[in-house]
């Protein structure tokens, strides 16, 4: 980022800290994708990441004025946002955890010879592909919370390991050591289990009424395959180093523009009443 754009992100935030809505906006949507992304990825579903994004832009709303020039406004945004989702239990699978085991298992043993067509006149191709990538996002939640993180800052975003050591509390040593062993455990997985990255058996074509009947995906609510693609980079001062040779086993790791439905609720929340309590809280 040059020093044109840095003060011009500068200006954006003195003035919606001085209670300019428009600026605010402008700064809230500049990162609403960002915050969609990594909610999407630490908690599986579709509406439990737009739920979470709310809650950690309005914790951006509030702590804006404490945003200090030392970093990136991005990696700020991310590290709230990382921080929120950590202790984040409002989720399906906070009630309803995951295992590699569990997966496994579900992948050797279920019949699905015996489940019948729940396809609705959808396209077995696109229910597939709705399958891949819904499993493979939900696979993350096989790992413990900060496994998961650590998987994601390192692999999807490619964060510097001296920030994401920072975000997480831990030197970039232990950041980089533990990110190198839970991508070899994710690749593992992968390899023995997956037909469609590794040498396994399971096949989304396969496996879709199957999916379908234990409510894993929707034909009537598609999703992965409804949302629109976006390039989603964190801007850090430095490309993440690497860690190992299996980067490109996680191509899968696709990401998104924000549901319509966050960028209304930001839109609705600066022109509600409950925008005059946050900029009140900020003025004190």
């Amino acid at each position: 980022m040059n020093q044109s754009t840095d003060n011009e992100l500068q200006a954006l935030i003195d003035q919606a800290t001085a209670g300019d809505k428009e600026s605010l906006e402008t700064l809230l949507l500049g990162v609403q994708d960002l915050v969609f992304n990594l909610s999407l990825r630490m908690l599986g579903t579709f509406p439990d990441a737009q739920d979470a994004s709310q809650d950690i832009l309005l914790k951006v709303m509030t702590h804006l004025s404490s945003f200090k020039k030392e970093s990136r406004f991005s990696t700020w945004v991310f590290a709230i946002a990382v921080n929120h989702l950590k202790s984040y239990k409002k989720h399906m699978f906070a009630k309803y955890p995951l295992s590699f085991e569990y997966y496994g298992d579900d992948i050797l043993h279920a019949k699905l010879e015996q489940v019948p067509d729940l396809t609705q006149n959808v396209e077995q191709a696109i229910l597939a592909e709705e399958l891949k990538l819904s499993c493979t996002n939900v696979m993350l939640q096989c790992l413990d919370t900060e496994g998961r993180c650590i998987f994601i800052l390192g692999t999807m975003f490619q964060v510097d390991s001296r920030i994401a050591g920072e975000i997480l509390g831990i030197t970039p040593e232990a950041y980089r050591q533990r990110l190198s062993r839970v991508r070899r455990k994710m690749a593992d997985f992968l390899k023995e289990y997956c037909g469609e990255y590794g040498e396994g058996s399971c096949h989304c074509e396969k496996r879709v009424n199957y999916a379908i009947q234990n409510h894993r995906i929707h034909p009537a609510r598609l999703d992965f395959h409804n949302a629109v693609p976006k390039q989603v980079l964190l801007d850090v001062t430095a490309a993440m180093e690497e860690i190992d040779d299996i980067s490109q086993e996680f191509s899968f790791c696709r990401t998104y523009e924000s549901p319509e439905r966050l960028k209304q609720f930001i839109k609705d929340f600066l022109n509600g009443s409950s925008f005059s309590v946050v900029e009140k809280g900020q003025t004190e």
